[in-house]
């Protein structure tokens, strides 16, 4: 299991649900890229409501059902690991956001191990 310094770092990447990276959709790609360069892990979180910088709203509603949801990919790690993996999303992110901030581990463990 990988390890996870208390004072990391959590990258956060905002993107719409139907952004596509090389024939997948982007968040399933930056997902196993971060595995393979093994991170500590990430997550995708879907929203419900959203906008970016081109100001179109998305959002789901009985009558309007949104086919581009906002998707949110967090992903903590040591600030070294996370600076390495940074160079590879810009090239595959078109549209969106990455923002970087500081992270105090408090708990990282699987399977009741004792925590790391």
């Amino acid at each position: 299991m990988p390890t996870v310094p208390r004072e990391g770092k959590l990258l956060r990447i905002f993107i719409g649900e139907q952004d596509k990276w090389q024939g997948q959709p982007l968040y399933e790609a930056i997902v196993h890229l971060a595995k393979k360069q093994g991170l500590a892990g990430a997550t995708c979180l879907k929203g419900f409501l959203g906008f970016g910088a081109k100001s179109h709203l998305h959002t789901v509603k009985l009558l309007r059902l949104s086919e581009d949801l906002p998707i949110v990919i967090e992903i903590v790690d040591s600030e070294e690991k996370i600076r390495q993996f940074l160079p590879q999303l810009e090239g595959m992110i078109g549209d969106g956001l990455i923002t970087l901030e500081k992270a105090e581990v408090l708990l990282y463990r699987a399977n009741g191990a004792p925590a790391v």
